[in-house]
């Protein structure tokens, strides 16, 4: 009889915080996602700061200057600090506002092939970060 023969077969393990974490590339999905989940989180910690600018903004003359004024510095937050705060809050809703239509778009059409997330991935990063560049340079009055 003859014995038969071996295949070596994958190994999958489960990855290890301290050796291998550091040398995993992650797909360009997976960052997005990650990212999704960051976005949400930054949003809803400045939840208090979007409604107060809402609120300020909306109330009166005297209060919409008094909040433009704001960004030039608030007792010990110096104005570019409040302005990068506004900036970071522009890029968590544009990051999520594109991560949810590509998830619709994934939900929608069963498109759930590496190669159209992978792209769609990269997309929603040039959405986000081209959009956030151009209100950024807007913000800090660069036009």
């Amino acid at each position: 009889m003859t014995e038969p023969v071996k295949i070596k077969r994958p190994e999958f393990r489960n990855l290890n915080l301290f050796s291998d974490v550091r040398t995993y590339r992650m797909p360009p999905a997976a960052i997005v996602s990650i990212l999704h989940r960051a976005s949400g989180v930054l949003m809803l910690a400045l939840l208090p700061f979007i409604i107060w600018m809402f609120d300020t903004s909306l109330s009166s003359e005297y209060s919409f200057a008094r909040f433009t004024a704001v960004f030039a510095g608030q007792g010990v937050f110096p104005g570019w600090f409040i302005k990068l705060v506004a900036l970071a809050l522009i890029w968590a809703f544009l990051h999520h506002l594109g991560a949810g239509m590509r998830h619709l778009v994934l939900d929608v059409t069963h498109r759930t092939t590496k190669e159209f997330g992978r792209s769609s991935a990269i997309a929603t990063f040039v959405f986000s970060l081209v959009l956030t560049a151009l209100l950024g340079a807007k913000l800090f009055g660069l036009y």
